[in-house]
């Protein structure tokens, strides 16, 4: 799997819940992040890139845990990958039955209109209202959790979900887990708060042999690398999983 930086941690750990021990690749680009504000070619250019380095180390089988690369370069990864790929947006459109539904993500996401045509496509008659929250992920790579500003910004982002009455709201970038906590405190207490990482997490267990035996050390099957500079990401690693893991640096062509 493959994200911009910390926020695809967000899907590792439900997939390890799942299969504890399962052996996996996780590709931090940090020299590159955040993706959100780049335009729909960088973002293809660097979903190929990323989706060949992998398939190089062996992997099978391709999680997208980047909302933002999904909703612009699904087709991309499904070429380069030379074996299944699951997608977050396709895997929690298909599970969410609210029929107004609102989506925080990153601007090139919002600005896709990824969520929107994914839900669509299973219900007609769904609305669906998409807001770009270009504040979120810088603040979640800093361990900013709790400033005024973010407070503020998140606010903001949400008045207009409120203002359409949304049952739901979807959580559309993997960084934005870590915001749980504060958008339920800012949220209605009907109002749903749903993580594609689960949806995409079955859906890729049903692709998979049998889990490991109960008892496997949950992270002894993974590799952990960045194609920025390793310390602050394996600090986030420990800040967010509680693990400190091994993390290794790969040069790929255009990172940087």
């Amino acid at each position: 799997m493959f994200d911009s930086g910390l926020g695809g941690l967000t899907v590792l750990r439900r997939l390890l819940a799942l299969r504890p021990g399962q052996p996996c690749i996780y590709l931090a680009d940090t020299a590159r992040v955040p993706y959100g504000g780049r335009s729909a070619a960088e973002i293809r250019g660097i979903a190929a890139e990323l989706t060949s380095y992998l398939k190089k180390q062996g992997s099978q089988a391709l999680l997208m845990a980047c909302n933002t690369s999904n909703a612009l370069a699904l087709d991309v990864a499904e070429a380069t990958a030379g074996g299944p790929v699951v997608g977050l947006i396709e895997a929690v459109a298909k599970v969410v039955k609210a029929s107004r539904v609102g989506v925080l993500a990153t601007p090139a996401t919002a600005g896709s209109g990824a969520y929107g045509k994914a839900f669509r496509s299973a219900n007609t008659q769904i609305i669906v209202v998409e807001v770009g929250c270009p504040f979120f992920v810088p603040a979640i790579e800093r361990h900013d959790l709790g400033s005024g500003a973010l407070i503020e910004a998140a606010k903001n982002y949400l008045e207009p979900l409120l203002a359409a009455e949304v049952e739901t709201i979807v959580l559309g970038c993997t960084h934005y887990p870590l915001l749980e906590p504060l958008l339920q405190q800012l949220l209605p207490s009907h109002i749903e708060l749903v993580d594609p990482a689960i949806a995409a997490v079955d859906v890729l267990s049903e692709m998979l042999p049998a889990p490991l035996p109960h008892g496997a050390d949950a992270f002894s099957g993974c590799r952990f690398l960045v194609t920025g500079d390793p310390e602050p990401f394996a600090a986030g690693l420990e800040h967010w999983l509680g693990a400190s893991q091994k993390v290794e640096w790969v040069k790929l062509q255009q990172a940087g």
